[in-house]
């Protein structure tokens, strides 16, 4: 059984060779710290000595992938290059028609060629793809995070308003993308962080009302083109992973480990056999401080609780540099066992 194979087997909820492993997408600033270890400047290479099963390539991450005539960005300046929660345009915003005056991203801009040829030389590795499609994100930063939740309750139909014009520019956009990608793609991941350490960001009232239409749009939209759903939700999200999984999750990923009620153990007795899992061990202290035979350790806990159905990966896919390297190379070693 291929790389390809064995994911695409334990997402749809069957029993593989093994378990899989992702080695998830290391911060820039730690893969030369790889390098000197492995000895290699091949990214590639690493993974395959890790015996990595998973490919993440994102469209809109590819640098110069969305091309405005005038060279700006998606979406507008972007208030996180600023400060998180920053005042974004429509943070005094009070009439849903002042939304249509805004300069919305045209899926018409982006260019899909660069990601496309990374998809084709993939070889036998699961391709997990599609517009990464923060929309929670964007939308909180259109308002900036206090006003976002404010007009939720002041103002629920800007919001609603700015939530259609950011979901519809993403829908025709992986429109698009699927049409051109076609079976080079096995999974659509996208990625939207809707827990803190301990709970959600917004209850499941205000989830249903604000986020759960479009959400669920997106994962039928994936579905009909016959991709797999994976979703990247960092944070306590347990109070909502029966919604996910109601509306075509089939993969939730990274499993923060430490914040609420998202250890293996509480995802095993509550959501196994519903829904696979891709991450779980813990970056926040156990990658970071813990001995490879201690990270071996966690490893097999976490493959006696979530096998078959699990990827095994980090708890967070952008690995900083304070991770040993011998300690995701014992990850692995483990997930081989």
């Amino acid at each position: 059984m291929n790389s390809r194979e064995r994911i695409r087997t334990i997402i749809s909820g069957k029993a593989a060779d093994r378990v899989g492993f992702w080695l998830g997408n290391p911060h820039g600033d730690t893969w030369p710290i790889y390098y000197e270890y492995f000895g290699t400047t091949d990214q590639r290479e690493i993974r395959r000595r890790l015996g990595d099963d998973y490919l993440w390539i994102c469209p809109e991450l590819i640098p110069g992938s969305y091309r405005h005539p005038a060279g700006k960005p998606m979406f507008g300046t972007g208030v996180k290059k600023t400060r998180h929660g920053a005042p974004g345009p429509f943070a005094d915003c009070e009439d849903p028609r002042e939304v249509d005056d805004y300069e919305w991203p045209r899926a018409a801009y982006l260019d899909f060629g660069p990601c496309l040829e990374v998809l084709r030389s993939a070889g036998d590795l699961y391709r997990a793809s599609g517009m990464w499609t923060p929309f929670y994100h964007n939308v909180m930063d259109l308002f900036g995070m206090e006003n976002y939740l404010t007009k939720m309750y002041t103002h629920p139909e800007v919001v609603l308003a700015v939530t259609d014009k950011v979901c519809e520019f993403y829908y025709e956009a992986n429109e698009r993308y699927y049409a051109l990608a076609g079976d080079l793609i096995d999974g659509y991941f996208f990625g939207n962080d809707f827990g803190t350490q301990l709970d959600l960001i917004v209850g499941p009232k205000l989830f249903d009302k604000f986020i759960l239409p479009w959400f669920r749009k997106f994962t039928d939209q994936a579905h009909g083109h016959g991709y797999q759903v994976i979703l990247h939700s960092c944070g306590s999200i347990y109070r909502v992973i029966d919604r996910l999984i109601d509306a075509g999750v089939e993969c939730l990923h990274p499993l923060q480990a430490l914040a609420r009620n998202m250890d293996a153990a509480y995802l095993a007795e509550h959501y196994k056999g519903r829904i696979a899992f891709l991450g779980g061990i813990d970056t926040q202290d156990l990658l970071v401080h813990g001995t490879p035979e201690q990270i071996k350790a966690d490893v097999r806990r976490v493959k006696a609780l979530l096998a078959p159905n699990l990827i095994v990966s980090p708890s967070h896919e952008a690995l900083l540099p304070n991770v040993p390297p011998a300690n995701v190379v014992a990850m692995a070693e483990a997930v081989r066992e």
